[in-house]
């Protein structure tokens, strides 16, 4: 009885373990999936974008956008215009306007340095 109970329990150990391997290989399994579908997602956008990108190219409104921007045609009843770059006018600068003190020079030569400063900066006098 013990020899059939020990088998018994051994072929149990045995299923257990390999049912637990193949939940873990189908959980990779299942992970792979969801990354390969992300990426199947990627590429059929890509590749919708691309047939939209071609299908315009070759189209009619393709050629005509290329042929009115680039190509400098231009429809019935419109007038081709290209600017001609021409020489820019020569700027010439203004003189700065020289300051004119009201005092005289002798009675700048009188006053300290920082006398001159101080009416330069506060157009006044110092108040001591």
């Amino acid at each position: 009885m013990q020899i059939v109970f020990a088998a018994i329990l051994s072929i149990g150990l045995l299923l257990v373990i390999n049912l637990s391997g193949r939940i873990a290989r189908g959980q990779q399994m299942d992970a792979e999936r969801a990354r390969l579908q992300a990426t199947i997602d990627v590429l059929e956008t890509q590749q919708l974008a691309l047939r939209k990108e071609r299908d315009y190219a070759e189209s009619d409104a393709k050629v005509e956008q290329w042929a009115h921007s680039e190509g400098k045609m231009v429809r019935e009843g419109e007038v081709l215009v290209i600017p001609i770059p021409g020489r820019e006018p020569e700027i010439t600068p203004t003189p700065t306007p020289s300051i004119a003190l009201a005092r005289s020079s002798a009675t700048e030569s009188q006053q300290s340095p920082w006398r001159l400063w101080w009416q330069l900066f506060f157009e006044g006098d110092p108040p001591f």
